[in-house]
């Protein structure tokens, strides 16, 4: 479960979230919608504890972040939650010199302190869920980009997290391919994975998300389940926005 309570963020003089609330329910999946600068990112880097949170309340798994918590505590609960917690950026930041197992292996080894002969298992267990077992020895620039987009989701896997947090996961993908994305993350959401998906992209979300945030100047303004929202919005601005995202 994640539950978000009146959270605020601000950057200087400028307020990019302005208490937004949700749940998201265990087994589900989130999208996040909205246009550039709504704070869609912000709202992820919050989540895992990358922006400290101005105002209100996250709560992941059990761990509750404030903004009244003392540094070192606030720390602390970060750590615990990055435990649970795995994100997947929109640039996905592999290491070029590592093969795809290694990018996925290197975690479980250096933080974990897996072994690696152990993590390495594991990482081609990971490969292959993602479709990727024959390509386990190949370095980043020899992977398209899908690939690529695969190999940073199996390494956010290897760590064992419950949730995952993804930003434009279609960002570099062409149709098919993000079609492809989308039915590999319906099967880790019926493995047991909760996840929030920052997007633009409407035809991705829809058939993948089980409810819908739309974001406009860092507020919450419709939450609802994803049939409803992009059927029959109720608010005017999310209306607006679906009439030229699509």
């Amino acid at each position: 479960m994640i539950r978000v309570q009146r959270l605020e963020k601000s950057f200087g003089a400028s307020a990019v979230l302005r208490g937004v609330s949700f749940d998201v329910a265990e087994r589900t999946v989130l999208g996040v919608i909205g246009g550039s600068g709504s704070g869609k990112t912000t709202l992820l880097r919050c989540l895992n504890g990358l922006e400290r949170i101005d105002g209100g309340a996250v709560e992941c798994k059990g761990v509750r972040l404030e903004a009244t918590l003392t540094e070192s505590v606030y720390r602390q609960r970060v750590r615990e939650i990055r435990q649970r917690v795995g994100m997947v950026f929109q640039h996905l930041y592999l290491f070029p010199h590592l093969t795809a197992l290694g990018n996925v292996s290197e975690a479980p080894v250096h933080v974990a302190r897996v072994p690696r002969q152990e993590a390495e298992a594991r990482a081609l267990e990971l490969l292959a869920a993602v479709g990727l077992s024959e390509r386990a020895h190949r370095f980043p620039e020899h992977l398209s980009g899908g690939e690529q987009q695969r190999v940073a989701i199996a390494r956010a896997l290897a760590m064992g997290p419950e949730v995952l947090l993804f930003d434009e996961p279609t960002s570099a993908l062409d149709p098919r391919r993000a079609s492809e994305l989308r039915a590999t993350l319906r099967g880790f959401v019926e493995r047991g994975h909760t996840m929030v998906v920052v997007t633009h992209s409407i035809s991705f979300i829809e058939g993948l998300a089980d409810f819908i945030l739309y974001m406009e100047s860092g507020e919450a303004v419709e939450y609802n389940e994803a049939q409803a929202l992009l059927a029959t919005p109720q608010d005017p601005r999310t209306r607006d926005f679906l009439s030229h995202a699509r």
